[in-house]
């Protein structure tokens, strides 16, 4: 859905470039449901077959604990149980509806409905303003549905707070309407209509307004999915979230293990789940000795201007080595293609007729630790295909990169990836760190 998006939003250069392309090309909601659904089910017997060709038993049934060393399931009406030595659970996390809100549990949708959600979207409030929420409002603007996003307070909680902002700044520019400090109070059927009327309040000032959509999807969090285990048959202590807190990820009973978004405090990614599982495994059955390194995960935020992160916000490095020792090097520039192709901001965003140019999509960010001889601690990109950029200098912080490592190297020009080899400007600085041209992330002659 995310590439369905960037498809359409590639009509406009297109144009720019030379394609005759129709005026207003049509998008088919079904079609593309269709095909996420035929990939989704492909991957699943891919799967299974893997658990197959490496001798696993896969058993489709709902389980819960009997005691600490057995496991019951009911399948095909006949329950069933297992003995064994070690337990993983890795159950993940289901998304949160409130119900404390009329009618959210009865007409509101989730990131795990819209997958496979035959209904075209049509107007859309996004509750929420977490990654999932961001990244559902962003494919969805893209692919033509009008979208409001209520926000409690702010964008993407736990990342850098400079990148969040350039993404919220980036998404508004492309047509997202953000209601900052409203939530939904109630969601009703509108009279005589399918549409949803919406009443939605600033708890900070009191102000209410209503509203109708053609859906609302909620993206405020995930539970962790563990109740139903009955945890407290084998002894297992979980928090009041569901969530445990372990030690190299064993629990409070040494021969059950958990691993994934049911980790306190541990990020919420499968990479992050599939790797900790790998490592857990040698551990117990290879003689390894190998533990997960929760400092460095590279991760990405698919929104259409995607966001990549590896290592520390600049908050965070502040907190952990103090404003005086974090050196940050920045940088704002406009992709090159964007600018060959005038990109031009949504009406919505325009403050004047004349308003049009798109603001830099692109920022670079180098945190680094002036007394480890500015060792870099995290890496921050706003920009096109950031995913597939994190991924390769991921390697360089994994491997300890200092500011002059990145210094040394020779970019590719004209990419964006390039500026991570020319930054000079700090935020210490005082300097201006937005390009005023040039091209794309590298230097012209």
């Amino acid at each position: 859905m995310h590439y369905s998006a960037l498809i359409g939003a590639s009509f406009h250069d297109a144009k720019h470039l030379g394609w005759k392309i129709e005026e207003h090309p049509e998008h088919d909601w079904e079609q593309l449901v269709s095909s996420v659904q035929a990939h989704v089910k492909k991957l699943n017997f891919s799967y299974r077959v893997g658990l197959r060709s490496n001798k696993v038993e896969y058993i489709n049934a709902l389980a819960s604990f009997t005691d600490a060393h057995s496991i019951k399931y009911e399948l095909r009406g006949e329950t069933k149980e297992v003995s064994t030595a070690n337990v993983l659970i890795a159950t993940g996390g289901r998304p949160v509806i409130p119900h404390d809100i009329p009618g959210a549990q009865e007409f509101a949708i989730t990131s795990d409905d819209i997958f496979s959600y035959k209904k075209v979207q049509g107007k859309t409030l996004v509750v929420g303003g977490s990654y999932i929420a961001l990244e559902c409002a962003g494919f969805l603007n893209e692919l033509n549905f009008p979208v409001s996003i209520a926000v409690r307070s702010i964008l993407l909680r736990g990342f850098d707070r400079q990148a969040a902002e350039k993404i919220g700044s980036v998404m508004t520019a492309s047509g997202v309407d953000f209601r900052y400090g409203y939530l939904p109070v109630s969601i009703a059927k509108a009279n005589n209509s399918e549409k949803l009327l919406v009443t939605l309040k600033n708890p900070s000032t009191g102000d209410v307004v209503e509203e109708e959509f053609d859906t609302v999807l909620y993206a405020i969090g995930r539970y962790a999915d563990t109740p139903g285990l009955n945890l407290q048959a084998a002894g297992v202590k979980a928090l009041a979230n569901g969530k445990f807190e372990t030690v190299d990820e064993r629990t409070n009973v040494p021969h059950i293990y958990a691993v994934g978004d049911i980790l306190q405090g541990k990020p919420e990614l499968t990479p992050v789940a599939i790797r900790t599982g790998e490592l857990l495994a040698r551990r117990l059955f290879a003689n390894q000795k190998t533990k997960m390194n929760f400092d460095l995960v590279p991760t990405t935020v698919f929104t259409p201007v995607e966001y990549g992160a590896c290592g520390l916000s600049e908050e965070e490095a502040v907190r952990r080595y103090g404003e005086d020792d974090v050196e940050v090097y920045v940088w704002e520039f406009q992709t090159l293609e964007w600018q060959a192709a005038h990109r031009e901001k949504a009406p919505s965003a325009r403050e004047s007729e004349y308003d049009v140019e798109f603001p830099p999509n692109c920022l670079c960010k180098l945190v680094c630790v002036k007394s480890q001889n500015e060792k870099v601690v995290g890496f921050h990109f706003v920009g096109p295909n950031a995913g597939e950029i994190t991924q390769g200098f991921a390697l360089a912080l994994t491997v300890g990169a200092t500011k002059e490592h990145f210094d040394s190297v020779v970019g590719i020009h004209p990419t964006d990836a390039e500026a991570f080899t020319t930054m000079t400007v700090t935020k210490r600085s005082g300097e201006s760190w937005i390009a005023a041209g040039g091209c794309g992330g590298g230097k012209c002659g």
